[in-house]
């Protein structure tokens, strides 16, 4: 008789140093369905995936697979197990080629050599089979997020998952891309695969799931199906509370100029032809399509790219921003998407991550002055909702959210006037994107401005005053989000495709 569940996790407990990560929680996943995990940060969810998978031991309760009690000491082990995951901070050897990156440790051997050839075919065939158009042989560091993103649920695939678990999968893809995805979801549970879902994104649970398990602070909250559920209801449920609103409500104060930037374009051709002004008291968002170059626009200002043609004005004068350093000496600061690869040092405390860009101000006659700076990380800890035991506790235990947290808090303490913002609440709940939303609010409420990258457009027409679109390196259009539809934003960024 078949099992009725494919993996059950039942009682499951772990600790960290002052953190009961999971209190007793259970999760069984039918065969063949899309189970999804959803809380906000810090409520459970990677770190039980995380204990499924053999990266952390359990200190209680038991993982039922196919009927068979195990328990993977490494994730290895997992993978040997048919239990696949596609983590939501990518790893990968960026100057390796895509089909050198899928078949990683395991690479085909033919006549004592590495067999490319037949790398090559298992490559395309998998690629194929999930209608993945990516080419085997291109280097991975070349890519854009979304098709490295393509390669990690290839890879998943390849060890012949029955269960594969997807830590915010969507997080950096767009609405096409999403229903990409999701065709291969549903290609995989035709095969009677099993997935996890990890996502904040609930209209998209509701589409995708069969069902839905609510986490929050470590504890299991509910199992039920996906279709006796609305958004409402998952919100109350993760939360322990109700929110009328998913942003809050500010009083705009719009000032004078605070950036002008003319006819921007890079050295290398990226973008070109971008002019906008920045005011004192606002939220300009910047939307487009994935290669539209919305992220290179806040590299360049923020000198990570080198300036072509135009200039940056900041209250009427002109800066060149060469390098990050000048670009924070100019009162600029800049949150990047992929914090994993840019933003944080994981082995080291979340008190250094947070004061790392302004130690500088805690230096007097070459000491460090560690109580101020202690004083400073714990006020924004406290100021921002840091879910922490404190400001020594190593940032890779942090959640996602949290960790994002901490860089937004790193770039407070240097005291910045224009804030670049590249999908600042990418892979944050519900619950903590209010609290990022809020905390936005405040700083343009005291005359900073906020330049935003996001692929979300709810968010855009949430926060923005205005909205500037790129298509393919070009500016496109600027709106003011209350006076268009989302449907106007979407054709003008595919205006010069």
């Amino acid at each position: 008789m078949e099992n009725e569940y494919v993996l059950e996790m039942k009682d499951i407990s772990k600790t960290f140093p002052g953190v009961k990560a999971l209190d007793h929680v259970h999760l069984q996943v039918k065969p063949g369905t899309v189970h999804s995990l959803m809380g906000e940060n810090g409520a459970g969810k990677s770190t039980l995936m995380k204990c499924l998978f053999g990266i952390y031991s359990l200190d209680g309760g038991e993982i039922i697979l196919e009927g068979k009690k195990v328990q993977f000491e490494n994730p290895a082990q997992a993978l040997e197990s048919h239990v696949s995951m596609v983590h939501q901070e990518l790893n990968q050897v960026l100057d390796q080629n895509v089909m050198e990156n899928l078949w990683l440790g395991r690479y085909p051997i033919k006549n004592g050599l590495i067999d490319e050839k037949k790398m090559y075919a298992d490559t395309l065939k998998i690629f194929k089979d999930l209608d993945i158009n990516v080419n085997p042989k291109a280097k991975v560091g070349t890519l854009p997020v979304s098709q490295k993103q393509m390669i990690e649920i290839g890879k998943a695939v390849s060890y012949n998952a029955k269960v594969i678990v997807m830590d915010e999968p969507t997080s950096s893809l767009t609405e096409k891309e999403v229903e990409h995805l999701f065709r291969i979801i549903r290609k995989l549970i035709e095969k009677k695969t099993s997935v996890i879902y990890i996502s904040h994104k609930m209209e998209e649970i509701l589409k995708i799931s069969d069902d839905v398990t609510v986490m929050r602070d470590g504890k299991w909250i509910a199992t039920k199906p996906a279709g006796d559920l609305d958004i409402d209801q998952i919100i109350k449920m993760m939360v322990g509370r109700e929110m009328k609103e998913r942003y809050p409500h500010r009083d705009k104060k719009i000032g004078d100029v605070l950036m002008e930037v003319k006819d921007l374009s890079t050295a290398s051709p990226a973008f070109t032809g971008v002019n906008f002004e920045l005011h004192k008291g606002e939220i300009l968002g910047i939307a487009g399509l994935v290669g539209s170059r919305r992220t290179e626009v806040l590299e360049t200002l923020f000198g990570i790219r080198r300036k072509g043609e135009g200039q940056i004005i900041v209250e009427g004068k002109e800066i060149q921003n060469r390098s990050p350093q000048e670009a924070i000496a100019n009162g600029f600061a800049m949150l990047t998407e992929e914090r994993r690869k840019d933003g944080i040092f994981p082995d080291l405390t979340v008190g250094f991550n947070m004061a790392i860009d302004n130690l500088d101000s805690y230096r007097k006659n070459g000491l460090l002055n560690e109580k101020l700076m202690r004083t400073d990380v714990n006020k924004m800890i406290k100021a921002m909702n840091i879910k922490t035991p404190s400001s020594k506790q190593k940032m890779a235990n942090l959640s996602g959210g949290n960790q994002q947290k901490v860089i937004l808090g790193r770039w407070l303490l240097t005291g910045p006037d224009i804030l670049l913002l590249d999908e600042p609440t990418r892979g944050i709940d519900v619950g903590a994107k209010y609290e990022i939303y809020q905390l936005m609010n405040q700083l343009v409420g005291e005359g900073k401005g906020i330049v935003i990258v996001s692929s979300e457009m709810p968010e855009l027409f949430g926060v923005c005053d205005r909205i500037l679109v790129m298509s393919n390196g070009r500016q496109s259009g600027i709106f003011d989000p209350s006076e268009v539809s989302q449907e106007t934003i979407m054709q003008a960024s595919a205006k010069f495709i």
